[in-house]
């Protein structure tokens, strides 16, 4: 038997017939669920190191290539990628799978803490994220003030905005940028530092000396027992001003004899922008498989107090 005759008898039949499942594709088509921010999960490390003052070359002979040679001696590695700018050196770690990525993560981590092959003056050890390429933030807020600079309002925004948005469930990270992070910012004049037969080293090495945060110890006696509680640490410009460098002819040679200080920002060639104005942005991106649920008005409630 043809089974195509019956098509064939009943013309009518076989029209309808295409046209009912025409309309029940179209409806289902339509039906279909979509998800603006599907949840793709890629076994994905971002090691960041910060080492201010250094240039792209010194990044990656002192920072970025010592890395490259640990990561590259662990398994699970499929991929990495590097970048290094001026102060700051980007290592992407991309894993076979997320066992690995856990383990790999608890090795960097080990591993750099117990080894001396970065320098020596690192301000902070590198810092491990967890990413995930495909995430896109889901927000994006940009905050300024008309009252204050913007390096105050970076300050605020890092040691209390961002922690509390952080806490809120389903933000997965919260990233700041803009750099406009306070500093002291010394200008030295080459010129007086060679009148008074100094250099460049000499005057790094009193300013480390002078701003120093670290135990002081105690005062045991025979009943009491003393903490030295103290701060050596300068936090502003005027603090560095009467730093002494060393000694010319019996006279001390201050900071401020040699060089101008003032107040400002790590980095001034770094900006951000919310149309015209400057601004201080935060790029929140939303933890895997995180879905809006009545409980968001209680995060924007608690987003608004903060």
């Amino acid at each position: 038997m043809n089974p195509s005759r019956p098509f064939i008898l009943r013309p009518v039949a076989t029209a309808l017939l295409m046209a009912a499942i025409l309309l029940v594709g179209i409806v289902a088509y339509v039906q279909l669920p979509m998800s603006a921010l599907p949840e793709v999960d890629y076994p994905t490390i971002q090691v960041l190191t910060f080492y201010p003052g250094a240039s792209p070359d010194v990044m990656a002979t002192t920072v970025t290539a010592p890395l490259e040679r640990q990561f590259g001696e662990m398994q699970g590695l499929s991929q990495m990628t590097s970048t290094s700018a001026g102060g700051v050196s980007v290592i992407v770690l991309q894993l076979i799978s997320r066992s690995a990525s856990t383990l790999l993560k608890k090795r960097c981590s080990r591993r750099s803490s117990s080894q001396s092959f970065l320098p020596s003056d690192l301000p902070t050890p590198p810092v491990y994220n967890k990413t995930n390429p495909a995430d896109a933030p889901v927000l994006t807020l940009a905050v300024s003030s008309d009252s204050m600079p913007l390096s105050q309002v970076e300050d605020l925004v890092d040691t209390r905005l961002a922690p509390r948005i952080s806490q809120l469930s389903g933000v997965g990270l919260v990233s700041i940028s803009g750099g406009q992070k306070p500093a002291v910012r010394i200008q030295v004049n080459p010129t007086k530092l060679s009148a008074h037969g100094l250099n460049m080293e000499d005057v790094r090495t009193a300013l480390t000396q002078a701003s120093v945060n670290s135990a002081k110890g105690n005062f045991d006696g025979p009943r009491q027992d003393y903490q030295i509680d103290a701060n050596d640490q300068i936090t502003d410009a005027n603090g560095y001003k009467d730093v002494v460098i060393s000694y010319s002819n019996g006279a001390p040679v201050f900071v401020k004899d040699v060089a101008n200080v003032v107040n400002g920002v790590e980095n001034t060639r770094q900006a951000a922008w919310m149309n015209t104005t400057p601004a201080v942005i935060l790029n929140i991106q939303r933890q895997p498989g995180a879905k809006h649920d009545q409980s968001g008005q209680a995060d924007s409630a608690y987003l608004a107090a903060a």
